[in-house]
């Protein structure tokens, strides 16, 4: 796919050169902060308007660059991103008056903001980071996932379309045709950029928080779902099935392992097979592991670790069971099975639509297994019960950034729940479910002794 141009038309805003395309944004930036944040506004219902109509562009853009996820899970996520993620509503000033006077507070662009996306919500994460960087009146330069070039810098182009049509400046957002870890260093190091915001596994987020400028990371998580016996098991038998394979379990708050109550695992699995699971052995489910799962030896360590295998990242269930000689049809959606805790399915974090089923006796053992397999990432966690205390004893424990009850994982972020959506969950960093305020600056006025009037 060639990242520059789409169907013989020349992308707008993409650099072969880094410093160029922050230049550019640096000018994006230097345009956007004379307007009006009414006219701000303007642009970002442009972005609205432009995402939805070619939703379906992008999501055929992405499984077919990536080779991961659903067209139609795809397309629905680009809408909820046009719908949902917030604009400059959510950029607020505070005051505070007293006796010596008035303080104003002001939530101020950083200026330019460097933004490192991912492969698995590339074009999502773009529109996102996007709309929510040009609310708080920042210019934005991307270092797109090399998985996802084409694909994500059709994004950065559309928002380029829409707010050129807006009446903003011709390129706003930029980015470089062919991102590498050279392009991400020149991005690091450049000091225009005042701001980096990476979303992406445990090495970039590390790269950028060791930049030595603010940063906010986005890192990995391996959410756990506990099904406890006063849970309407039915209804979670589908949530569950329904949030681990949107998408086929690309979204890092998707249900990564089960752990369900003894006495009804059995009711859960069989409610489970209902809405599109396939139920395989303990001895399936290790030779699955052997190819879904392979061995990657650190450079500088020498240490061998066990890691995803990316040929299989996003890919369709029926795809997935092929691998080990089973065949089915496309009504199947997602691999179940039932594993002790110590199982790779359970410790690793997969990103397919496998997930891995661990029996428990009591609260207190599906609490403890739950918390260890997320691994202090602080991310994502779910839980379908009826009991007020369980679901209170687990969030506690789990301190986890999204906790999502009683439905499936993608309510966390707006889906079918409350709240804004976001595709830049920022636990390593604090911010949690970043929107426009998460990328200003608070700035500070005072004015002693007047402008009081009580």
């Amino acid at each position: 796919m060639d990242s520059t141009s789409y169907c013989g038309r020349k992308l707008i805003g993409i650099f072969e050169d880094m410093n160029d395309a922050i230049d550019a944004a640096s000018a994006g930036y230097r345009a956007i902060r004379s307007m009006r944040v009414e006219q701000r506004e303007k642009l970002i219902t442009s972005i609205r308007e432009l995402a939805r109509a070619e939703a379906p562009i992008m999501a055929a853009l992405g499984v077919a660059e990536t080779k991961m996820g659903r067209v139609d899970h795809k397309t629905a996520k680009h809408i909820l991103v046009a719908d949902k993620t917030p604009g400059t509503e959510d950029i607020v000033s505070a005051v505070k008056t007293g006796d010596c006077g008035l303080t104003l507070t002001e939530m101020a662009p950083f200026g330019v903001v460097g933004s490192i996306t991912p492969s698995t919500n590339p074009s999502e994460t773009v529109i996102c980071n996007s709309i929510g960087m040009i609310a708080a009146g920042n210019g934005v330069v991307f270092n797109p996932h090399p998985n996802a070039i084409a694909t994500s810098n059709y994004a950065v182009d559309l928002v380029n379309r829409a707010c050129a049509a807006a009446g903003g400046p011709k390129v706003l957002v930029a980015s470089v045709a062919k991102p590498t870890l050279d392009t991400a260093n020149i991005m690091y190091k450049h000091s225009a950029i005042r701001l980096l915001v990476c979303t992406g596994g445990p090495g970039v987020v590390k790269a950028v928080l060791s930049s030595g400028k603010k940063a906010i990371g986005a890192g990995a998580g391996n959410p756990p779902v506990i099904v406890d016996n006063t849970a309407d098991i039915a209804k979670a038998s589908k949530d569950i099935i329904d949030g681990c394979t949107f998408d086929n379990n690309l979204p890092c708050i998707a249900e990564k392992e089960v752990f369900a109550f003894a006495d009804i695992a059995d009711e859960l699995i069989s409610g489970m097979l209902k809405n599109g699971a396939y139920l395989i052995t303990r001895e399936q489910a290790d030779a699955l592991a052997q190819i879904v799962l392979v061995d990657t030896k650190n450079p500088k360590t020498g240490i061998v670790k066990k890691t995803v295998n990316r040929d299989c990242v996003g890919r369709d269930a029926a795809v997935l069971l092929e691998k080990i000689g089973v065949k089915v049809g496309p009504e199947v959606r997602c691999i179940i099975c039932e594993t002790p805790f110590e199982h790779l399915f359970v410790q690793e974090e997969l990103m397919m639509p496998i997930l891995p089923i661990v029996r428990v006796n009591n609260i207190d053992e599906a609490i403890e297994l739950a918390v260890k397999a997320e691994h202090g990432n602080r991310h994502t966690a779910h839980m379908h019960s009826k009991n007020i205390d369980n679901l209170t004893r687990f969030a506690r424990a789990v301190e986890t950034t999204i906790f999502v009850k009683n439905a499936p994982s993608y309510a966390g972020i707006g889906f079918g729940g409350e709240g804004h959506t976001t595709f830049t969950i920022a636990g390593p960093t604090g911010e949690g479910i970043t929107s426009a305020k998460s990328f200003t600056r608070l700035r500070r006025c005072v004015m002693a002794d007047n402008f009081r009037i009580i």
